[in-house]
């Protein structure tokens, strides 16, 4: 399955933030969307997943677009999002928060997904009956991921999985991600630490201004003198 996103336009009220956004995410990898705050990564996530209307362009996944479906019809088409901040429900249990993520499929596929997520994050498992709201900031984030893997996407977002947490915490938050794709689910992320997100990504873009302004493999990005500057304080 290929995500495409192609000439993506959107804002809030008048203010326009994203100006023909193109980019493609495989199953199978990982790509970073790199850019300094308020360069539109978030709409951008937020739009593909259908949580805000885009004025114009086309998202497709395959051949099928995805113009005027719900949030809810593109998750059941095999789009996920992890949105930032997590939004969990804090008095709910872990368990009950993923059970929540595969509300819309059949019972075997729901016990299999928890077994799926807690093979993956066995934190998870220990604390399956904890209530949300008194995990760590990692077990949280884990457990927002854990719920976006339950409805069994194919293509995956992630926006600034490593905000507020430790440096290990962080790499080990990543480096899941890239068992994910190892399982061949695509990831398209967001993530504020730039060298961290490209050590564990394929290839990346880098977005100004609500557009993409250069693109390329982690490596060549990595070497790039401009990301360098801009991202890398080298």
């Amino acid at each position: 399955m290929r995500l495409s996103v192609s000439n993506l336009t959107t804002g809030y009220g008048k203010a326009q933030v994203l100006f023909g956004l193109t980019l493609e995410v495989a199953t199978g990898e990982l790509v970073a969307l790199l850019g300094a705050n308020g360069a539109g990564k978030t709409t951008a996530l937020r739009t593909i997943s259908g949580l805000l209307r885009p004025w114009g362009g086309q998202v497709w996944l395959d051949e099928t677009s995805l113009q005027g479906l719900s949030a809810a019809q593109r998750a059941r088409r095999g789009l996920g999002h992890v949105p930032e901040g997590r939004q969990l429900f804090p008095l709910m249990s872990v368990e009950e928060n993923l059970r929540l993520g595969a509300a819309f499929l059949a019972w075997p596929y729901r016990q299999e997904g928890l077994e799926r997520i807690y093979t993956l994050f066995p934190r998870l498992a220990e604390r399956r009956k904890q209530v949300a709201g008194t995990l760590s900031g990692g077990e949280q984030q884990m457990l927002a991921i854990g719920r976006a893997l339950m409805g069994r996407p194919r293509i995956l977002m992630v926006d600034e999985p490593s905000l507020g947490l430790s440096p290990k915490l962080a790499e080990e938050v990543l480096s899941t991600l890239a068992q994910v794709k190892a399982e061949g689910v695509g990831v398209l992320l967001v993530e504020q630490n730039v060298a961290l997100s490209l050590e564990v990504a394929d290839r990346g873009y880098v977005v100004e201004h609500g557009k993409v302004v250069l693109s390329g493999s982690a490596r060549e990005l990595l070497s790039n003198p401009g990301v360098q500057k801009a991202y890398l304080a080298l």
